[in-house]
């Protein structure tokens, strides 16, 4: 079962689809306050399994636990434990980035005073009374975290969460996730193809390919692997791309 240092762990969890096995059997280990980068390339499996841990798509085998809850049992619970952005954040275009929070408080049950809060962590408070539709995508995708952020919950999941920003709004939102889990003694899993970002902000990473596990530990347990593979070594990229490599090769020679 589960392991109380870890708040998120998943056992031998999968998902197919008609044949084609988009999750494969991965085991993951996300250690309570920590910033936990999910790695891999298009199409590695980082979104469903994410949606897995939401709930949006059933396991097709394997389970998974969020602090002490096993999935599917426990479903509920472990939703209300949880904030997430997924894909491109959906707003009512024709209400303001203040009313669209506002709906989302309000189904959690939450003081008025936590769409203000989460405004201003993602730094929106001055167009809270824009029209969702007249933001840019950069502005919704800081909506859509103002969202994950309500409420300040124990555990973060945010896929992609600098697309769609500059140079200065990437670095910003990586500063506000680097603080979350000292901030709010929160978790928070985060994807993102911008490897230089995570390098820079997570304690631990997975790599995901070809939705199996290649790697799982801190950035010192990669590289420490990495000169034992003879990978250049000189930042995450480098590893990364090496050990994505290498496995695409062995993928080759197995066809």
């Amino acid at each position: 079962m589960s392991n109380d240092r870890n708040i998120i762990e998943a056992h031998q969890l999968s998902r197919s689809y008609a044949g084609f096995r988009a999750v494969d059997r991965i085991d993951l280990h996300v250690p309570r306050g920590s910033v936990y980068g999910f790695l891999g390339p298009n199409g590695a499996g980082k979104s469903t399994t994410m949606k897995m841990l939401l709930g949006l798509t059933t396991p097709s085998e394997g389970y998974f636990v969020v602090d002490g809850k096993k999935n599917p049992e426990n479903r509920v619970e472990i939703l209300k434990e949880i904030g997430s952005l997924i894909e491109s954040p959906a707003f009512y275009g024709n209400l303001t980035g203040e009313e669209n929070l506002d709906i989302i408080r309000r189904i959690l049950g939450l003081p008025k005073s936590a769409v203000s809060q989460a405004l201003d962590l993602v730094g929106l408070t001055q167009y809270r009374r824009r029209l969702a539709r007249n933001y840019s995508l950069g502005m919704k995708q800081r909506l859509g975290l103002a969202g994950a952020l309500l409420g300040k919950p124990p555990i973060l999941i945010l896929d992609e969460p600098t697309n769609g920003l500059d140079p200065v709004g990437i670095h910003e939102i990586r500063a506000l996730i680097r603080s979350l889990p000292a901030q709010f003694d929160c978790t928070v899993l985060v994807s993102s193809h911008l490897l230089s970002e995570i390098e820079l902000m997570a304690d631990r990473i997975g790599i995901l390919n070809h939705g199996r596990i290649l790697f799982e530990g801190t950035l010192e347990d990669l590289k420490a692997y990495g000169l034992t593979q003879g990978y250049p070594t000189g930042n995450l990229e480098e590893v990364f791309l090496a050990m994505v490599n290498e496995d695409n090769g062995r993928r080759g020679m197995i066809r």
